[in-house]
């Protein structure tokens, strides 16, 4: 029998929810380790539509409790990562196929008042200038209300939640998939195998949590070789991204006839992110790709309230993703709801348990996290209680003072900086700026320019604290710079990437965060 490392808790998946309660659980004093078949935040918890929010439309269906608790949880989030959460204000305009303007303000007044709401402004009604320079908008949409929501980096959020993790003792392993695990007693013996090396590693853990995303059911039924206790739907949502498309930060809300909903983003300064679309998927997650009918359908309903027309051709960047949602046998795919389900297992008495995620959405990780911790209370009577509420994710501890005036502060201290390479910076790494540039004091300490402001300080620093192994961990999901960046230019970074890889072990970036 191979030697077996020993774990309170053994966690597949490292999207959102895998990461979130991996960052409770090790706060908590559990001993955690994580695995994740590919990059953390590689699948759904990076297709998403970057916003943290309340979910207006989901008034409509009167998921009440579902609101009030995303709504809570936007406000605690803005605390806990004030540099990847930021305020954005909507912009709905008001079509003759909405409901009346009267029953649209009701609904916006609820949304102000269901939770308590210290940092974000409230619902207004306005009218629109058609003339005006500032109104993107055709000139037959004549009045709009705003209301507020924030605007989240998702992959980035997932970082720095197995950050937070790593600091409490966690192991987070990438790119490491679990090939086997079976129930002996009040343990789980569980194998997992790293892709790059084909090396094994056998765990001994007191409970097993399933957060497999899109793959939990599957992972149940192919790994655990039993039958899932849910039935999921998987849905897939597909955005695009073009260049600035209205002057300001402004986002907006369309309403299709069909009620399904279109955010129009401000995304990375110079660009806009339009989507979700809802359609049944049956294929593998990791082929969702946009097609046709979806792209037609955005193109469609942006340029029917936008001024500026888009076509085809300015699309610059597509991307999809699959949410695992429980089947609730909505008729509609955008009316299934975004709810989560925690379903708890045991085989009898004193068994170890399985934790198993379905559902849920960004907005709501930390609450799903503390709900999975609290489920699984009684297999660890001595853990302690949550602290995930009050404490901030690494990054976020700028002190009492809001984001702009700590990035002003800061801004005193690197002014050597190119502005936008700055606020990027900032915007990525919060407080831990300080430890990416520990020593530099001129452009120059940076080393090797890969182009777009991305330097090698910053690649090593990827690599060797968060888990960096190619070119498309560090332009998609770390940096936000694949929009930017040309294919050589990427090219010449991933044979970068692989050749300090090489020069290091092969569990640096895991062993060192």
């Amino acid at each position: 029998m191979p030697s077996e490392e020993m774990f309170d808790l053994f966690i597949v998946g490292g999207g959102i929810n895998g990461t979130g309660i991996a960052a409770d659980a090790a706060t908590r004093g559990l001993k955690v380790a994580l695995c994740e078949k590919n990059d953390l935040a590689s699948a759904t918890s990076s297709a998403s539509s970057k916003l943290i929010h309340g979910g207006l439309r989901y008034l409509e269906q009167y998921q009440f409790r579902l609101v009030k608790e995303a709504l809570a949880e936007r406000e605690v989030l803005l605390n806990k990562a004030p540099h990847l959460i930021k305020p954005l204000r909507f912009i709905l305009p008001h079509q003759p196929h909405l409901r009346p303007a009267w029953m649209i303000r009701i609904g916006l007044f609820m949304y102000d008042h269901l939770t308590k709401r210290n940092q974000l402004p409230g619902s207004e009604l306005l009218s629109l200038d058609a003339a005006s320079p500032d109104n993107p908008l055709v000139a037959t949409i004549k009045k709009a209300f705003a209301y507020s929501d924030c605007q989240a980096d998702d992959s980035r959020l997932v970082i720095a939640n197995a950050l937070q993790a790593k600091e409490n003792n966690a192991e987070i392993w990438v790119r490491t998939e679990c090939i086997s695990a079976t129930r002996e007693g009040s343990y789980w013996h569980i194998t997992v195998r790293d892709l790059a090396t084909q090396n094994e590693r056998h765990i001994k853990a007191k409970a097993l949590v399933n957060a497999a995303g899109p793959w939990a059911k599957s992972f149940i039924e192919s790994v655990l070789t039993a039958k899932s206790p849910r039935n999921i739907r998987l849905i897939k949502g597909s955005h695009f991204v073009v260049r600035k498309l209205y002057p300001g930060n402004q986002a907006y809300i369309l309403q299709n006839k069909d009620h399904r909903i279109v955010f129009v983003i401000p995304y990375e300064k110079d660009f806009t992110l339009i989507g979700t679309t809802d359609s049944v998927y049956d294929g593998d997650p990791k082929d969702a790709a946009m097609d046709t009918n979806e792209e037609n359908y955005l193109l469609t309903i942006v340029n029917e309230h936008f001024k500026q027309q888009l076509k085809k051709k300015h699309i610059l960047w597509r991307y999809s993703g699959v949410r695992p949602l429980c089947d609730d046998e909505s008729d509609s795919p955008s009316a299934i709801t975004r709810d989560y389900t925690l379903e708890l297992e045991t085989d009898a008495a004193n068994q170890a348990p399985l934790l198993s995620v379905f559902g849920g959405k960004l907005t709501t990780f930390r609450k799903l996290a503390e709900s999975a911790l609290n489920r699984l209370n009684p297999f660890f009577p001595a853990m302690a209680p949550c602290v995930t509420a009050v404490n901030r994710l690494p990054g976020g501890d700028i002190g009492a003072r809001e984001y702009p005036a700590w990035h002003r502060v800061v801004l005193q201290q690197y002014q050597w900086l190119p502005p936008e390479l700055f606020d990027r910076l900032c915007h990525a790494y919060g407080s831990r700026i300080h430890t990416l540039l520990l020593g530099c004091k001129h452009v120059n300490d940076l080393g090797h320019h890969f182009g777009e402001g991305l330097y090698q300080k910053e690649v090593e620093f990827l690599v060797r604290t968060e888990w960096a192994r190619n070119a498309d961990d560090i332009v998609w999901r770390r940096s936000k710079l694949g929009l930017r960046l040309a294919n050589y230019q990427i090219a010449a970074l991933d044979k970068f990437v692989t050749e300090l890889l090489a020069r290091v072990a092969p569990n640096s970036s895991q062993e060192s965060a």
